[in-house]
């Protein structure tokens, strides 16, 4: 669809103090993003990897099954900053 979102995380003790994320796409991917950076926010980098592109799409109160890549490329965005983190903390 073109969308591209970015998410960048703060981690401090395992835990992801803050998210920043930059979108480029429709307002569901604006709001997936959003609302993704809120449920992470303040939870363990362990809870953060069981988040599911499904719990992002409840959060948001549903998406229509056409949006439903928004809540994928949420997760997505999330999975690839966790191992972005962890493979420069690893070096």
């Amino acid at each position: 669809c073109g969308d591209t979102m970015k998410l960048c995380i703060k981690v401090s003790g395992g835990v992801i103090v803050d998210a920043k994320w930059q979108t480029r796409g429709c307002g569901s991917a604006i709001a997936a993003s959003s609302v993704a950076s809120e449920l992470i926010t303040g939870k363990s980098l362990n809870d953060c990897r069981q988040l599911t592109r499904t719990t992002i799409a409840e959060s948001l109160g549903g998406l229509p099954q056409s949006k439903i890549h928004c809540s994928v490329l949420a997760a997505d965005a999330l999975r690839a900053a966790i191992g972005d983190y962890e493979s420069k903390r690893i070096k």
